[in-house]
Formats: C-alpha cells, structure tokens, sequence
C-alpha cells in the first residue's frame, strides 16, 4: 500500500479531518474555561518541561493523536532506528546518530559489527587532542603553542559546534591553556578573511569538517587557509639556540596546523592531513546530526572533554526515554504529534524557535536546517507525490528580541504561527559576587516574565488584558495562537543534549507519520551539482549556450564586470 492510499485508508487520519472541522472555530480560551489543562498536558523527561497545555487540542484531540501513531507504527519506528535498522531508505542504511552518545559499556551489534568500540576509540582520539592543546603542547611549525582553532565546515559541521559552543560558554575548564574556537563557513571567504587579517599563523590550527571531504564551501575556505600558512611558514629559520638552519616545509605545515574529520580518510591523506590529525566520521551519520562525534571537536575544545561526555549522556537520556516511555508520556511523540495537528489539521504552516536565554541565540538556525533540510520533502518512501503538507516553514531568533521585530505580526498580523518558547528555569547560581547575582537573577526573573506573558498573550489575546473601556481595532489582539513552552531545569551539558535529542527525535516521530525520509537531502545534493557546473562555465567561459535566458544574463553581466575591472 502506497503512502497517498495509507492516508486515505487511515482511520485515524480520517477521524482528525472531522475533529479539525469542530475545532477549528475553538478559541483556546475555551479549552482554558476547564480545570487542570496544565496538569494534563505537560511532562518531564531529562531535565526538561515540556508545556502542551496552549496547543489548540482537546482531550479528544490527543487520544485521536496518539491512535494515529499507533496506527503509524511509531514505536516500531523508534526500535527500528534505535536497533540500527535500514531506515534511511533511499540511501539504505541505517541513521545512527544514537549510538554516538552510547555509553562505553553498552553494545549495539548492527549487521555483525558492535558500533561502541569504534565509536569510543574516536571519543579517545579527540580526548588526546584537547587534552594537547588544553595543556599548551600541540605547538606550531615554529615551536609556539596553538592559541586558535579556526573550524571550517558548513552544514551540521558548523551550525551544530557553533550552536553548543555559544550555549554552553559558561561551561570553559579552568585551569587550562587558552585556546579560542572560532567558525569560517561562508564560501566567499568573508568569514575566513576576516580571522586571517587578525591571527597569528604561527599559533592557528584548522580543522577541515566534512563527510564527504568533497564540499566546495569548506573546501574552498582550507585551500585559502593553506596557502596562508605557507605563504608566511613555509621557509628556512635560523635556530637561535644552536646556529642551525631548520627547515620549516609544507609537510610539517600540514602536520602542525591541520586536522581533518571525515568519513573519507582518503581524501583527507590525499589532500595532506596527517594519519595522526584524522578524526573517523561514519556513512550512518547524517552531517545535521553529527555533532555527537568528531565533528564535535570544537565543542570540546570549549567546554572540555568532560562536559563534551555530559552533554552525550543528557542526549542518551533522551533516548532512552524515547525508546522507553509510552507514546502518551513520551516528550518527542508528543511535540512531533503537536506539529502533525497545526501543519495538516490546522493549516498552520508557519513555525517560530523562541529561545529566552542569549547563550541559545544560533538554536533557531540550527533547529531550521535538522527539521527543514530532514522533512522539506514532498516525496514519500514509495516515491508519490505527498497528498499532504510535510515540514512547516521554521524561522526564529532570541525572544527578547523578536519581541521588538517581528512579534507584532505573531499577535496582530493575518496568518497563525506555532511558537516553541524554550528557557531555563535557574540561572546565575554560580555568580560569586553577592550584589551582581542578585541583579543579573532579576534580570532573569524579567527574561521568563516575559517568555510566560507574550504565551499568555498569544493565548488569549485581548482576555489576557484588563479592560479600561472601549479600544479601537487596531489595539485588538485576536489570540489563539498555539504555542509549546519547553523549560530546562538549567541551561548545562546535560539539558542541551536531551534538549537537541528531543528535537531530532521529534523530526523522526513526524517523517515516520508522513512517510518521509528523514535522513537524506537529494534537494542539496542537486543544489552542489548544478553549482559546480555553472562555477566551470564561469571560470572556462564555455557552456554558456545551455544556459537558460537569466542565467546566461547574470553570466554575461559578470564576465562584463571583470573585464571592466581588468582595464
């Protein structure tokens, strides 16, 4: 049975359209006129809060919900790609991401191989290397202590590290050598140049991420930074110490300055990174859920190796509540069943990330590419056109400031959004300073003021104000827009790993339902292609007749420019 024919054969599928029809009309005030609402639809799972209460669902909505994921086969889909089955079908193989944050006393036996030992060989390897480079030993070709790690990757390889390395800066070792992480991903080089005009070669190590050891962006950005490095290391010293010439060439460039992490260990021995500086990343990793490995080496340059684990466990703690938990208690079940009712049953397409706390300010950004580039899809598994809408449109930044741009449309513009309010409920315990703790814990208690009033607001709309007499329209507040609260115990390694895992988690409950892939990105892979033909055309000033009529336009407009800047 194809998925259009499952759709239309869905009882429960079909019971929701009829409920929609009734709820439709329901304002969320109404839901709100009974008692215990909150009680009801919240849970707690690893350190999280998940608040559903201001969904625009009803008791019967969720028991139609919940009888749609078993009629889905849901819990058989999470034993299938916790157990390391093929679920990535277009590319056939499995999507292990999981078994990253395994602990080392687990096993996991996929296809005849136990996946932890490698798995923790590589934890091992990057342990070796930060514990270098925090202890001031991994020297440059020139004999000085690396003070800067510049990452180079795109994608999963940098929005992940970027993402964890901003929230969980609080969380430095003490005691270290310092070393600042910094993030190039930008093909045109604008990123880079800007870190290469204040760093110090002699002191700056790369680290070339990607899976394929193939992408143009990241790769464009290495060769850039290469011929930086021999431009101003590769030469002939004098050795103050014993008169000697020592030779500083490429090789020892390379094997000073670079690390590589990838599933291709030979293309990075073919590009010139040493055997010693290459970190293993799998096929069955997706590069958007890759954080949880090698790719995370920044990660753990920032907060050390033992947060690096503490952020794996609060992960693994979110999996095995995933796998554990029944589907009515179950914290990624229930927020993908969330986002199932707004999208197809409410017509709701429109899906705003609103972090309440300034160390999750790149969560929105990453949060966009893991569920749009995983369910942008409108293709199902057995190759028909979707009959439905899949992944909603995802955008979003800080709340505090998104409460000065763009909230007026959340509360008075003409389409309904579904918000995800997210913040911790503890902060600044660990200030020393009685005076400043007291006033940075204010502003706080002023940061989730107002995360739980603009929920309220959205609510209910204008019953969420006192009336002091008749207002005009344009002071009206419609409500009624639905919205999920996620509050952490406290913003630590822990509640971020369980924190991402329920986001990815809750990808695979809605791509299990909509029967997608979640796990493949054929739109960006096409997207490479056609970029790396046209990049050919342009440089070789051939090809251009296969153009169509606007590209050949912008071609010709360039070409012009060029030869105006050439005389």
């Amino acid at each position: 049975m194809n998925q259009e024919d499952r759709i239309d054969q869905s009882g429960a599928w079909q019971a929701l359209e009829r409920h929609a029809g009734q709820m439709r009309d329901v304002h969320l005030r109404e839901l709100f006129a009974t008692q215990g609402r909150f009680a009801r639809f919240s849970r707690e799972a690893a350190g999280l809060m998940l608040d559903l209460s201001k969904q625009r669902w009803s008791d019967e909505t969720f028991a139609l919900l919940l009888a749609l994921a078993r009629e889905a086969e849901v819990p058989q889909a999470i034993t299938r790609l916790l157990d390391g089955e093929r679920v990535n079908r277009s590319e056939d193989r499995p999507a292990l991401h999981t078994a990253l944050r395994l602990p080392e006393s687990a096993r996991l036996e996929v296809e005849g191989e136990d996946l932890v030992p490698a798995v923790h060989a590589t934890l091992a390897q990057m342990q070796r290397m930060v514990d270098k480079l925090h202890a001031g030993q991994w020297r440059g070709a020139t004999g000085k202590a690396i003070s800067d790690v510049v990452n180079l990757g795109v994608g999963g390889s940098d929005l992940g590290p970027l993402m964890v390395t901003h929230a969980l800066a609080d969380y430095h070792p003490e005691g270290v050598h310092e070393v600042q992480v910094h993030f190039a991903s930008t093909m045109d080089g604008s990123q880079l140049a800007d870190y290469l005009s204040r760093l110090n070669p002699e002191t700056t190590l790369f680290v070339l991420s990607s899976k394929s050891f193939t992408t143009i962006d990241t790769l464009s950005n290495a060769r850039t930074a290469r011929d930086w490095l021999y431009a101003r290391l590769v030469c002939s010293r004098s050795d103050a110490g014993n008169g000697a010439a020592a030779e500083i060439d490429r090789a020892l460039v390379m094997r000073q300055h670079f690390i590589g992490v990838s599933a291709s260990p030979d293309k990075m021995s073919e590009w010139g990174i040493a055997a010693a500086n290459q970190l293993e990343f799998w096929e069955w990793v997706g590069g958007r859920y890759s954080l949880w490995g090698a790719i995370g080496l920044p990660i753990a340059l920032v907060v050390g190796m033992d947060n690096f684990r503490a952020l794996l466990d609060g992960a693994h703690a979110m999996d095995r509540h995933f796998r554990e938990a029944p589907l009515e208690d179950n914290l990624p079940v229930l927020l993908g069943l969330a986002g199932i009712w707004n999208v197809n049953f409410l017509d709701i397409r429109a899906h705003s990330i609103l972090p309440y706390d300034g160390r999750l300010e790149y969560f929105a950004a990453y949060l966009e590419q893991l569920e749009m580039e995983s369910n942008g899809k409108s293709v199902t598994n057995d190759g028909q056109v979707t009959p439905y809408s899949t992944c909603p449109v995802l955008w979003g930044q800080l709340g505090p400031n998104a409460q000065h741009a763009f909230y007026q449309l959340l509360h008075q513009g003409t389409q309904p959004v579904e918000c995800d309010f997210i913040a911790p409920m503890r902060r600044y315990d660990r200030v020393e300073d009685d005076a400043t703790r007291a006033h940075l814990k204010a502003q706080h208690r002023l940061t989730l003021a107002n995360c739980f009033a603009q929920s309220r607001l959205l609510m209910l709309g204008d019953d969420a104000i006192d009336e002091d007499g008749p207002r005009p329209s344009h002071k009206r507040y419609r409500g009624n827009q639905p919205s999920t609260t996620l509050l952490l115990e406290r913003l630590s390694p822990a509640t971020l790993g369980a924190l991402i895992a329920l986001y990815e988690h809750k990808v695979f409950v809605q791509a299990t339902i909509w029967g997608i892939n979640p796990f493949d990105q054929w739109g960006v892979e096409l997207g490479k292609q056609i970029a790396g033909e046209t990049e050919q055309i342009l440089s070789s000033h051939v090809g251009l007749e296969r153009m169509d009529d606007s590209s050949r336009g912008l071609i010709e407009a360039l070409w012009a420019a060029e030869r105006k800047a050439e005389s």
